[in-house]
């Protein structure tokens, strides 16, 4: 009788498995147009076969001692660190100086970066940083790092723990353990997303854990199983295949949920779809093993760690070399296609030339083979040479990458300039005993009610500037579903007033109804000027097209083209492409001037054609009917 699954060098179809998730995680990063709506599954996929391939190296017997003996222990751990750290220090150092040369923005949080990763911790350190995977406002170079933290410390806490769980009697009592504990991992990440705290719940190693407990599980439920003959005969095969393409096909189909369904649901979804993938192909004799260990699956799986490491931080410098924005602000197919060509080619290199000898070899050999180099032949010392001039570069940029980054981006900056500039208006409103501005076809900032949204925050010293007196009513992610609500109280506390400016398009689609619901908020006696959308994002053609409908089709409603302003002048914006500077914000301004400008000619043209029109016939005004 022989064993499934004791001693087994590699298993069938893991590297092809590999493969299918830094795929899927591509296709959701570089080509975020593409059906893969929710290809960061992959990570998932990655966390299930990490879990099971780990166990079962674990439980394989060892001339090194028992399980847990401190010999077998550090054993484990400094292969996991000849595996896992090479090429994550070339990804860091090297990204890292690239990012040094173009300055900027992408230099922003690079030391908590780097710390994270090199202290397997940049997932938690992401957390407290308030970063968010979905979410972006500056293109955080590093931030795929996050699940390799995850690992990183599976890898270190696992192998103390699990001589304790086989403490538990029966190999499926362990199993069941394992699987309520995974249950309860989806559990408190579910609960954290029903809280809001998404970001929270994809990064924690405790909300996130449950494809890592499942891959334990089928480890637990698979090793030293005994092999029957039964499993060979052709009934069993077909079943086991068809098992996996279920697994695969559940796998699909999470990778393809649209980006509003459930994150819980479509990672568990994964996940269990993984086990039953691996279940199958490590199935003894499974076609569904020899099927996913074709050529070009194994040639991408072996190479997978590297891909996944080097394609997020290369499309970040990328776009920020070309479009100077992050991945936040969409993904050119070209960028992505040279991202994808670039990752791949430097993983290659990477897994040829540091991965592989460092993994065979050791540290401490492969160090010693270098300096045989560079005291070898001339040529073998021009090699040698060069490779630590290579290596002092990297680590000098990234160290000067740390210590030059500014501390916050340029799109932050300047909110807080808004944000302070309507602190102090507050502190300096007109008291009602100042003489009355003197009449002019602009109306004074007195006569303006100002809400919108971290543009317009951005933009508020400027607007203080031109219109003294203006009350700004601006606030961060604000969307157009904010704008009635906002209004309706203003109105019911007197505090509307005759002019009201609204920009609201930056974050999201408009809604014809809200946008009634606003114009209806105004009044009839109140002129709304609606300042259109300028960002690097999908919606705002859409946006700019909807706000200019409206106002043609209603009257006492005007479009300030913000857009139209600053489209020949985006170097006035901060690196995001979307909040503009200082001189930025005199552009936005401006534009609202303009605006009020054709309110002011409209008015009179409305009240010639007025005058001219036959009787009970009423022209566009700006005034009440």
């Amino acid at each position: 009788m022989t064993l499934l699954h004791s001693a087994p060098r590699r298993f069938a179809g893991l590297d092809g498995l590999r493969a299918v998730a830094v795929i899927l995680v591509l296709a959701y990063h570089l080509f975020p147009s593409s059906p893969v709506r929710s290809g960061f599954v992959g990570v998932d996929v990655f966390f299930v076969i990490s879990g099971f391939l780990i166990t079962s190296l674990l439980l394989r017997p060892s001339r090194l001692g028992r399980l847990g003996s401190p010999r077998r222990l550090i054993d484990f751990w400094r292969r996991r660190a000849r595996r896992l750290l090479p090429a994550l220090a070339v990804v860091i150092t090297v990204c890292a100086t690239a990012a040094w040369m173009l300055g900027g923005d992408v230099l922003v949080g690079i030391g908590r970066q780097v710390l994270g990763a090199a202290t397997f911790s940049y997932n938690w350190l992401a957390v407290a940083d308030g970063s968010d995977y979905f979410v972006a406002t500056a293109p955080e170079l590093f931030r795929n790092v996050w699940s390799l933290a995850v690992e990183e410390q599976f890898y270190v806490l696992w192998p103390l723990l699990l001589p304790l769980v086989l403490l538990v009697p029966g190999r499926w009592t362990r199993v069941a353990l394992m699987v309520l504990a995974a249950g309860g991992s989806a559990w408190w990440m579910a609960t954290l997303v029903a809280q809001g705290d998404v970001t929270r719940a994809y990064f924690g190693t405790d909300s996130h854990a449950f494809g890592l407990l499942l891959g334990i599980a089928l480890a637990l439920a698979t090793v030293n199983m005994p092999e029957k003959a039964w499993m060979l005969r052709r009934g069993a095969q077909v079943g086991s295949l068809l098992l996996g393409l279920v697994g695969l096909g559940a796998v699909m189909i999470a990778a393809l949920s649209p980006e509003d369904a459930d994150v819980t649901g479509v990672l568990v979804l994964a996940s269990v779809g993984t086990a039953l993938t691996i279940f199958a192909g490590t199935w003894s004799g499974s076609w569904l093993g020899r099927g996913l260990d074709v050529a070009p699956l194994r040639w991408i799986g072996e190479r997978s760690y590297g891909i996944y490491l080097w394609h997020w931080p290369v499309l970040v410098l990328a776009l920020v070399a070309t479009q100077k924005t992050g991945p936040e602000a969409g993904v050119p197919v070209w960028i992505g296609a040279v991202a994808l060509v670039i990752s791949v080619g430097a993983a290659a290199l990477s897994y040829r030339f540091v991965e592989q000898p460092l993994r065979r070899y050791g540290f401490r050999r492969t160090w010693r083979a270098l300096r045989s180099r560079i005291t070898g032949r001339p040529m073998a010392r021009l090699a040698g040479a060069t490779a630590l001039a290579v290596g002092a570069v990297a680590v000098g940029g990234t160290a000067a990458a740390i210590v030059t980054a500014p501390p916050v981006t340029s799109a932050a900056a300047a909110i807080a300039a808004g944000e302070q500039a309507m602190k102090d208006a507050a502190k300096a409103a007109p008291d009602e005993s100042d003489e009355e501005p003197e009449q002019i076809d602009i109306p004074e900032g007195t006569e303006i009610t100002a809400v919108g949204d971290s543009v317009m925050l951005a933009s508020a010293p400027s607007l203080y500037e031109q219109f003294p007196g203006i009350t700004v009513d601006a606030a961060v992610s604000r969307s157009i579903w904010a704008g009635p609500d906002i209004l309706n109280d203003l109105a019911s506390r007197g505090e509307l007033r005759e002019n009201v400016v609204v920009a609201l398009g930056t974050n999201g689609p408009v809604d014809w109804g809200v946008l009634e619901q606003i114009s209806q908020a105004a009044g009839k006696d109140r002129n709304l000027i609606l300042v259109n959308a300028h960002a690097p994002r999908d919606w705002i053609p859409g946006v700019n097209a909807d706000l200019e409908a409206f106002a043609d089709s209603h009257r006492s409603v005007w479009v300030a083209d913000w857009s139209g302003a600053i489209a020949p002048r985006t170097d006035l914006l901060a690196g995001d492409g979307i909040h503009p500077g200082e001189a930025g914000g005199d552009v936005f301004a401006d534009s609202v001037e303009a605006a009020l400008e054709r309110v002011d000619k409209d008015r009179i043209r409305a009240e010639k054609d007025f005058e001219k029109a036959p009787s009970g016939r009423a022209p566009r005004v700006p005034f009440p009917e």
